[in-house]
C-alpha cells in the first residue's frame, strides 16, 4: 500500500513539474526581464526639461491668463507625441 502512495504522488509531482514547464514555455516574454525604461537618462530629463522650461516660458511672457492654461494644456496634450516624432518609438 505505501508503494502505492509513493508512485502516485511520484506520478503527481511530475506532472506538476510538466505542467509548469509548458507554461513557461506558452507565456510570451517581452522584452528584457528587469528593464523598464528604454531611453536613456538624457533623453528622458529632456523630456522632463524641455516642456518645463517652455511652461515657464508661457507663463512669463504671456500676459492672459486664459491662454496662459490653454497652451500649457497644449503642451501637456501634445508632449507624448512630439516624444515619439521626435526621438522615436524604439528610442
Amino acid at each position: 500500500m505505501l508503494e502505492r502512495e509513493k508512485a502516485a504522488r511520484a506520478r503527481k509531482v511530475a506532472r506538476r513539474q510538466r505542467r509548469r514547464v509548458l507554461v513557461k514555455r506558452l507565456t510570451p516574454q517581452i522584452g528584457r526581464p528587469g528593464r523598464i525604461y528604454r531611453r536613456s537618462r538624457g533623453q528622458r530629463i529632456g523630456i522632463v526639461l524641455v516642456p518645463l522650461l517652455a511652461a515657464a516660458a508661457i507663463w512669463l511672457l504671456v500676459p492672459d491668463l486664459a491662454l496662459r492654461v490653454v497652451l500649457t494644456i497644449v503642451i501637456v496634450m501634445a508632449l507624448p507625441a512630439l516624444v515619439v516624432l521626435i526621438l522615436g518609438k524604439r528610442a
